[in-house]
């Protein structure tokens, strides 16, 4: 399975605001793009469509920063996949030709059982504990 990049990044991204949300702390773009290792410039387009979405908060100025808009198990990761790639979801598949009837119907199938899958998760998932994370010395 190949996800964007996109929603890859989003999904690490939101990890890093769920991790921060019992804080109330907002999480400055640079602060994000340094611990998840994604390009700054790429990621204010990405919590822009979060924020848009309404699954962000954004506050600006120099205390300014980014928060969920709600609790992370709260946020299903459905809502993500829809706010950033919800082609992920759409089931394409003509059922044209001598197979096309059986061939769309294993692919609808297959689709069903991975949306079901990506609405049985939510934002809490991702969080790494602080307990988790490696240190080396």
């Amino acid at each position: 399975m190949k996800l964007s990049c996109k929603l890859e990044y989003s999904c690490r991204v939101l990890a890093q605001l769920a991790r921060l949300y019992e804080s109330g702390r907002l999480a400055h773009i640079e602060e994000l793009a340094e611990i998840e290792v994604v390009p700054a410039n790429y990621l204010v387009q990405i919590l822009n469509e979060l924020r848009s979405s309404g699954l962000v908060i954004s506050k600006r100025g120099k205390q300014g920063g980014y928060a969920l808009s709600r609790s992370p198990n709260r946020i299903g990761l459905c809502e993500i996949v829809a706010a950033i790639d919800n082609e992920l979801l759409e089931n394409k598949i003509e059922s044209k030709g001598h197979s096309g009837e059986s061939v769309a119907r294993i692919w609808d199938a297959i689709g069903n059982k991975l949306k079901g899958a990506i609405e049985s998760y939510t934002l809490e998932a991702f969080v790494v504990s602080e307990s988790n994370t490696m240190y080396y010395i």
